[in-house]
């Protein structure tokens, strides 16, 4: 069995938002992931924006895995990392929103292409 990463867990509202903490060797924060602009026209454009003390410090786009689950790419980037952080965000079986990992690794889902 593989074992991933954990940086952070969240709960999802009825307002699409979901709210939980972020915990790294560099950020230990609450944050937020909010819908971003609904009329943004770019398909590059993220779905959620990751906010942390009213300051974005990354985003968040949907994909579907192979095995047809939803999930969140997440990248953090802040200037205290010395590189942005990648992990994805997905439901876990408890109803919570686990946050971390590699993609395909240690039951995550893997980034459909």
């Amino acid at each position: 069995m593989t074992t991933t990463a954990q940086i952070g867990s969240f709960t999802r509202s009825n307002d699409r938002t979901y709210t939980g903490i972020i915990k790294t060797l560099a950020i230990n924060a609450k944050a937020r992931l909010v819908p971003s602009d609904p009329a943004s026209t770019s398909d590059k454009a993220p779905d959620l924006r990751v906010i942390v003390s009213g300051v974005e410090i990354g985003a968040a786009w949907r994909r579907t895995s192979k095995d047809n689950r939803t999930y969140y790419s997440v990248r953090l980037d802040d200037p205290s990392l010395t590189a942005p952080i990648y992990a994805n965000l997905f439901e876990g079986d408890d109803g919570t929103y686990p946050c971390g990992g590699a993609p395909g690794t240690g039951g995550y889902p893997a980034r459909s292409r």
